[in-house]
């Protein structure tokens, strides 16, 4: 990892956690560079890489300082299903049907932007509401980034629910389709094969690395998306 990416993953954990508070103020460039024995300019880069996160202000003269939440700044946030079942007033459980660690194919790479051999966590998760099928979650991890995830075996908490509670996320991408639902999507839903059916599309990233993406299918008939936002609050979600 660049020097750079230490800097800047050292200062997030320390925002995440909240030993550095909105308002608080960062160490100086000279301090920082002090401390991590590198450049100023590799320093600024690292400043520069949580400016653009959105996660510091930098202020000519006055210096950089942990940015305040914004409100309304993305359409889609990132929840967790079992939560969204549960404050419905609904029983929930789930099942994981599938579950593989291996080199991610062709395709896997390319969801989760991963190189050539890199490895991945497969899982396949139903999710339940009353004991009606409420979701599919179609769930890649990157063993680099959360390795720690090879040792759960997400019977009792799943993966999403885990992953929210443990590791800590700076972006998100969502794409949203629809999809007339094939033989398995519609078996797993209690489904017509063809039935209409909502598609989220989900990639995370830690300070520039992939974490996890996953797909959510739903019922078409059993789901919608609604966001409240107001003008001048536009999405930022990295390309």
């Amino acid at each position: 990892m660049p020097r750079y990416a230490d800097i800047r993953r050292a200062i997030e954990d320390r925002i995440i956690s909240g030993d550095l508070q909105p308002g608080d103020r960062i160490s100086g460039e000279e301090d920082l560079a002090a401390e991590h024995g590198v450049s100023r300019m590799t320093v600024n880069k690292a400043l520069s890489s949580l400016a653009e996160a959105g996660l510091i202000v930098r202020r000519r003269r006055a210096g950089s300082f942990v940015a305040s939440p914004k409100a309304q700044e993305t359409i889609l946030e990132i929840h967790d299903i079992k939560s969204e079942i549960l404050n419905a007033g609904q029983r929930y459980r789930h099942a994981v049907v599938a579950r593989h660690s291996r080199v991610a194919t062709a395709a896997e790479r390319a969801r989760l932007s991963l190189p050539l051999r890199g490895r991945v966590l497969a899982l396949c998760v139903q999710h339940f509401a009353d004991d009606r099928p409420y979701v599919i979650e179609d769930r890649l991890i990157s063993i680099a980034a959360v390795p720690e995830a090879m040792t759960v075996d997400f019977s009792d908490t799943p993966p999403g629910t885990w992953l929210l509670e443990r590791i800590p996320w700076t972006d998100a991408r969502h794409t949203i389709r629809a999809i007339n639902a094939p033989a398995d999507v519609a078996a797993m839903l209690d489904l017509a094969r063809g039935t209409a059916c909502l598609v989220i599309d989900r990639v995370t990233w830690r300070s520039g690395a992939p974490v996890t993406s996953v797909r959510l299918t739903y019922p078409g008939d059993r789901h919608e998306l609604s966001a409240r936002f107001s003008a001048g609050h536009r999405s930022q979600v990295p390309d």
